[in-house]
Formats: structure tokens, C-alpha cells, sequence
């Protein structure tokens, strides 16, 4: 073990899991969540991969038009057991009908909560983070058993495996492949499987047909991701709703609260969640 370590904090007001997800497809195994922020440790210099960031932000405004927020600090610590430390930062979190936690704590107490293992260093959203949190307790109240549900860009898995343990059948999408992996591995670990999963996005459902009654449509659909691709996407969204069905979005901070209410205002609105600048909607299709 090297005598030093290198720390990289990085914090995007509106980008933030789209970076943590760049830095997996980088290779990086672990990574600390803290809100807005999430925290690289490694042995070796992290100016590479700050460079490599700063390229990420300059090619998600040629992509998406989106002007990411990036703030990157990089320092030098003496080598301690920085692993143990991250987990001693980790604790599990009670919200709604679940309790999620990481593989090295016990399950909790309270045997009517669910228990959700999740490692944060393997997951793209562990429930610390406002908007997973708002998720998981929106859909405590939303999910029934035998309901068809759609996860759009499902991460870690969390909330198909939160949906899947309340007894619906479930089904999840997400343009990165190491996402879609990890919900597959969560899902065991949690002893449930995914009814289907693939590797796109919610538009891929239309490929099956062009008319609306030709692909497949669900109860409840949820999508946990930034604001910016909630709004492209927002028609894929609104035709992937039966009936009646509900849909919730998360990941959205304050300042887009008029563009989503705009977006989606053909839909019936149910509620609003809000957690520090962070909001969630819930919208029903009307029948």
C-alpha cells in the first residue's frame, strides 16, 4: 500500500448521475455518494480522469444541449483504510415500506420494513439520494401486487427491485450496459428476478409497432433521471401508460418544475414530492 492517495470530489448541480455513470463506464469500481456530490479515491493520479470529465461535460452539451454544472477538487491524503472509512459513511436509510442497506449491515429490527441490499460502490442510486428516496416512497403507496411496471433507466436496480418485492410484474430499461448488469446482479442478491430488462430506452418499446395500441404499456411507470432527458422523452413516457395508469418522475430539481408541469400537462396531476431543490411528480393517464 502506497503511502498517499488521491481524492477527487465531484459535484454537478443538474449532471450528477450522468458523470457517476460516465466514471463506471471509465472503469472506476467504487464511489462515495454524497447528494450532488460523489467522491473517487485511488492510489494513482486522478488529473486523467478530471480531464476526462471536463471532455464528458463539453460533449454532453454537443449531444444534449445541456450545460452540465461540473465542480471538480482533487487533493492528497495519507493512506488509511479509506475503504472502511466509506463504509462507516454508509449508513442504511428507512423510507416508506422499505429499509435499504449495503451488504456489511444488518437487516433491520423492524421485520414489517422490506429489506433492499444495495451496495452504493456497485449502483447508480442507493436511496440516500433525495430523489430515489421521494421514489421509494412514492411507490410504497403506488405499487400493488400484479401490476405491470416499467422502470425507465434503472440504475442499480433499485426501484424495479422495490416495485418487484411489493409483487408487480417488472419490467427496466437503461442506455448503459453496466447498469443494466448491476440491477440483473441486485436483483439477485435480493432474491427476486426482473421479468425483463434490456439495454435502450423507453422509445425502444415503439420499435415493436407504429400504432400506440401495438407496444406494450404499463400501470405504473417511473423514471428516476435528469429533467432534460424526462423532457425528450416525455412523449415515449406518456404512450408507455395504460389507462388510468400512473406515472412518477424524479431527478428534477426546482428550476424545471415549469417545463415539466408544461411537458406533461395533458396528464391528469396527482401530487408533487419535494426534498430540498429536488422535486417528483406523480401523473395519471386519464382514462
Amino acid at each position: 500500500m502506497k503511502d498517499f492517495f488521491y481524492e477527487m470530489i465531484v459535484k454537478s448541480a443538474n449532471a450528477s448521475e450522468l458523470f457517476k455513470n460516465f466514471a463506471f463506464e471509465l472503469g472506476v469500481t467504487c464511489v462515495e455518494e454524497r447528494g450532488e456530490r460523489f467522491i473517487i479515491r485511488d492510489e494513482e493520479d486522478l488529473q486523467n480522469l478530471k480531464f476526462a470529465f471536463e471532455e464528458f461535460k463539453k460533449g454532453l452539451a454537443r449531444s444534449l444541449n445541456l450545460d452540465a454544472d461540473l465542480q471538480i477538487e482533487i487533493s492528497k491524503k495519507p493512506n488509511i483504510d479509506w475503504i472502511e472509512q466509506y463504509r462507516k459513511g454508509v449508513a442504511p436509510v428507512a423510507v416508506g415500506k422499505f429499509y435499504v442497506r449495503p451488504s456489511w449491515c444488518e437487516r433491520s429490527q423492524d421485520r414489517a420494513l422490506i429489506d433492499l441490499l444495495i451496495d452504493p460502490a456497485l449502483a447508480f442510486g442507493s436511496g440516500h439520494h433525495e430523489s430515489t428516496n421521494m421514489c421509494l416512497a412514492l411507490l410504497s403507496e403506488l405499487t400493488r401486487a400484479g401490476m405491470s411496471a416499467l422502470d425507465v433507466g434503472c440504475g442499480s436496480g433499485i426501484l424495479s427491485i422495490a416495485m418487484k418485492k411489493l409483487g408487480a410484474k417488472v419490467s427496466a430499461c437503461d442506455t448503459d450496459e453496466q447498469a443494466v448488469t448491476a440491477t440483473q446482479q441486485n436483483a439477485e442478491k435480493n432474491g427476486v428476478r426482473i421479468d425483463k430488462i434490456w439495454l435502450g430506452s423507453v422509445s425502444s418499446l415503439n420499435e415493436r409497432g407504429s400504432s400506440e395500441s401495438a407496444q406494450p404499456q404499463f400501470d405504473l411507470v417511473v423514471a428516476n433521471i435528469i429533467a432534460d432527458v424526462i423532457l425528450i422523452l416525455s412523449a415515449d413516457l406518456k404512450k408507455a401508460l395504460k389507462p388510468g395508469g400512473k406515472l412518477v418522475l424524479s431527478g428534477i430539481l426546482e428550476k424545471y418544475k415549469d417545463r415539466i408541469e408544461q411537458a406533461f400537462s395533458d396528464l391528469s396531476f396527482v401530487c408533487m414530492k419535494q426534498e430540498n431543490e429536488w422535486l417528483s411528480f406523480v401523473y395519471e393517464r386519464k382514462i
